[in-house]
């Protein structure tokens, strides 16, 4: 019943699947420790993914965004401090960078720039909500992928015509060679007139990204300005990245 849940889903939570079988939490882990040594699954803090062990999977946007909620939690609230009143900001696809749209929507006189469909929703629901005192939104266009993203011709030419104060992007991967990867070549391609288009580049990336690489890169680690992560990342890569970008932020991730 779990494999069959992940190969629909893409990803379980530990306890949703507590929930729904009636059985105890060391149940559900034992029955994921012994899924991840046939090769069925990987698992991450809180559950587990599909593990197809492939650069060119793309899970969907629903299936990432219960996946390590608490750190994504720490590093969007450091994140969201970023952004100024007035300002001109992008926020590409992903559910990190949807996390920090979330804490964005009381400062004044902001305007978001999205590629992404479950951003560009929430914004547009904090407009009827809270009239002309929510941000303004630039919706890209473009072709929607499986991670929720407007990509392709329409989205970077409009991402081309436009100048951002800053850009919050988040990355299915990031190592310290690839730098920023996803298994989408044409995300990539917008990720890359994103990046073209920002006066500021702030990447935002829980633990578990790290050492991960998809496909296709689409940006060094020297192109980013700051680079913003949870506290669980291991010191070796905080040093290498330290070392890379222009700044590197440790978000705290409270205790479990």
């Amino acid at each position: 019943m779990i494999a069959e849940m992940v190969r629909r889903s893409g990803a379980v939570r530990v306890a949703e699947l507590v929930d729904q079988l009636g059985v105890s939490d060391m149940t559900v882990r034992r029955d994921l420790d012994a899924l991840e040594r046939s090769g069925v699954v990987k698992k991450v803090h809180g559950g587990a993914v599909a593990a197809s062990g492939t650069a060119i999977d793309e899970p969907g946007f629903e299936a990432k965004s219960s996946l390590e909620s608490t750190a994504k939690a720490a590093v969007a609230e450091a994140a969201a401090t970023l952004v100024e009143p007035g300002s001109v900001v992008a926020v590409a696809a992903g559910t990190t960078a949807y996390a920090v749209a979330a804490r964005l929507l009381h400062i004044p006189r902001l305007t978001v720039v999205t590629n992404s469909l479950p951003v560009a929703e929430l914004i547009r629901s904090a407009g009827e909500e809270y009239g002309a005192g929510a941000p303004s939104l630039l919706l890209t266009g473009g072709s929607p992928t499986p991670s929720a993203a407007l990509v392709g011709p329409l989205a970077d030419q409009a991402v081309r015509s436009l100048h951002v104060d800053l850009l919050i992007l988040g990355a299915h991967g990031v190592s310290e060679k690839a730098g920023l990867t996803t298994p989408n070549l044409a995300e990539a391609q917008t990720n890359r007139t994103l990046v073209a288009s920002a006066r500021r580049v702030a990447v935002v990336a829980d633990h578990t990204k790290w050492g991960v690489v998809a496909l296709s890169g689409f940006a060094a680690l020297d192109e980013i300005d700051v680079f913003v992560t949870d506290s669980a990342l291991n010191a070796q890569a905080r040093a290498a990245l330290a070392e890379a970008v222009g700044e590197l932020v440790v978000a705290p991730v409270p205790e479990a």
